[in-house]
């Protein structure tokens, strides 16, 4: 296996860590600040902190990784013998992390490419595993940065919320504002393009809501291979039942993923979240 193109992502990826460890992909860890208390993500909050701490309506923000952390990362995987390094990340329409990466390229000891995926979560995952894969194959720099640019574009997330207030606190909801003043009435759907978080329908009910995320995702994949995620907030159960309906439905699925989202994304969607990511081999 090629380990002369490394492959850095952030945590947001929430790419599971035997699926990192198998393809040798890095993720530098976004921060979630609990009141006065700055913690990493993946390591030193729990999703279920998180909730709890949303529902009781504490002050819950989000921030980048330092430049630093990004250069003592690259400096440590080019000491590990990589000679090229891809970094891979969330929307910069949504994060500085995008940014925080480019700064610290510069000082790299080997050649860095950053990407911006404009993906979050398994969208942003799904990339680093193309790249992952394109460079196990012994692919080059620009090799495994197309790799990942192809399936992006292959990319479709789509998310359901119990209600907008998290992202509309979070300034993340871009043009979905126009959603907030029958927000009480309807259930947002929402969806991923050009790499901001705008609004797609409204629906009545929560279970008309999850159908039609359902829908959307089987029509999205068509007949095609695709791979799946079913992200969710504390709603196991929810995310499971659309996963086995995603599974009957679609021809064309060749793995399907179910995990809770981490507390970055999930400190600015709240409790109840579902969402799917359809992404073409």
């Amino acid at each position: 296996m090629s380990r002369h193109v490394a492959i850095v992502t952030d945590s947001t990826a929430y790419l599971p860590q035997r699926t990192m460890e198998r393809h040798g992909i890095t993720a530098v860890p976004l921060t979630v600040v609990l009141g006065d208390q700055a913690l990493e993500e993946g390591t030193e909050i729990s999703t279920r902190s998180l909730a709890q701490a949303l529902q009781k309506r504490h002050s819950v923000t989000t921030s980048r990784p330092s430049p630093e952390v990004f250069a003592q990362t690259y400096r440590r995987i080019a000491e590990a013998g990589a000679t090229g390094i891809v970094s891979l990340h969330l929307s910069a329409e949504l994060s500085g992390t995008h940014d925080a990466a480019v700064l610290a390229a510069r000082e790299a000891p080997v050649p860095v490419r950053v990407v911006d995926t404009g993906m979050i979560a398994m969208a942003l995952g799904f990339c680093a595993l193309a790249a992952a894969e394109t460079a196990e194959a012994g692919g080059t720099v620009d090799e495994a940065v197309t790799a990942a640019e192809k399936r992006a574009a292959g990319t479709s997330a789509f998310f359901y919320v119990d209600t907008l207030d998290y992202l509309r606190r979070g300034g993340r909801i871009g043009a979905a504002q126009a959603l907030l003043g029958s927000a009480l009435a309807v259930k947002p759907l929402l969806q991923l393009d050009g790499g901001r978080i705008e609004p797609l329908e409204k629906v009545r009910t929560a279970s008309k809501a999850i159908a039609r995320l359902e829908e959307l995702a089987a029509d999205r994949a068509g007949s095609s291979p695709v791979d799946i995620a079913v992200h969710h907030l504390s709603a196991p159960d929810r995310a499971s039942a659309l996963a086995d309906r995603l599974r009957a439905r679609v021809p064309g699925l060749v793995e399907l993923h179910v995990s809770e989202v981490g507390a970055v994304i999930g400190a600015h969607t709240g409790p109840g979240l579902l969402g799917v990511v359809v992404s073409a081999r």
